[in-house]
């Protein structure tokens, strides 16, 4: 019976994983075909070796509009954005919680409980505020009005806040008796108690800052600081033929950064549990 449902799993999860890469798949093979095929439906599942020089082109292309940007220049800006964002959040959240656990100050719990309840304010309900902000401090058309209104978290300081919540007071007791003060506690205690969270909060926050549209379509009204997520939307264009290869081609570049930054935390995170048991 548990054989049964063992094979029962494995078959829903090789399907699951079918049905995710089968889009990936038609992307990868449509990079390498004509534009002209696309766009009449004859796409064919089986890659054209030919044509794969596509990736490389893609670097350089700048899109229909001729004053574009390459695409390699879009993907720097957002991995800027995308790690600013990551380092952002991780960092204010980080010594957020660490004030409002081991710190006595008023309206401590008021102050937490203010900024839980900010998960109730999506960037979409306070995007013209915010927008009428940075245009005020003149951040528009800047990496900072692009990372700024993004970088307060509330769900990763509820998370850290658990975390260093389970630090025993007896810890807390010790290195207070030692001397060691704020700054040096953080440091040796608690950012390596940490860690498995830092890591795994950071792939989450990259890929998020990674795949935000409407913050800065708003804020990036020239090309200069056109992210690759606007750069692929801006290569649809309704008067001229569409070039749907070099669009398949650039949207497969754009998945290689999360992809790698996950592939390269997987260990940072598993090496972090490990740390946190020892």
């Amino acid at each position: 019976m548990m054989r049964q449902n063992n094979y029962l799993a494995h078959a829903v999860l090789i399907f699951g994983v079918l049905l995710f890469l089968l889009p990936i798949w038609v992307m990868l093979a449509g990079a390498t075909q004509h534009a002209g095929a696309i766009a009449r439906g004859d796409i064919s599942l089986i890659p054209d070796i030919h044509g794969l020089g596509i990736f490389w082109q893609a670097l350089f292309f700048k899109g229909v509009a001729s004053a574009g940007y390459p695409v390699w220049h879009m993907l720097l800006v957002s991995f800027a954005m995308a790690l600013g964002i990551a380092v952002g959040k991780i960092a204010i959240s980080l010594i957020s919680a660490f004030a409002v656990v081991f710190f006595r100050f008023p309206l401590r719990r008021v102050l937490f409980w203010t900024i839980f309840l900010t998960l109730m304010l999506p960037v979409e309900v306070r995007i013209i505020p915010s927008f009428a902000v940075l245009s005020s401090l003149h951040l528009v058309n800047t990496y900072g009005g692009l990372t700024l209104p993004l970088i307060a978290s509330a769900t990763a300081t509820l998370l850290f806040r658990q975390v260093f919540a389970a630090i025993p007071d007896e810890l807390v007791e010790a290195a207070r008796l030692d001397g060691a003060g704020p700054l040096t506690f953080l440091r040796d205690m608690v950012l390596p108690v940490s860690r498995a969270n830092i890591a795994a909060l950071f792939v989450i926050l990259f890929v998020y800052g990674w795949n935000q549209y409407l913050w800065p379509l708003l804020v990036a009204s020239t090309p200069a600081y056109s992210t690759i997520v606007l750069g692929i939307v801006q290569m649809i264009s309704p008067d001229e033929m569409t070039p749907w290869n070099m669009i398949m081609a650039t949207t497969t570049l754009a998945l290689l950064p999360p992809i790698v930054v996950v592939i390269l935390l997987q260990r940072a995170f598993v090496r972090g549990l490990t740390d946190v048991d020892k």
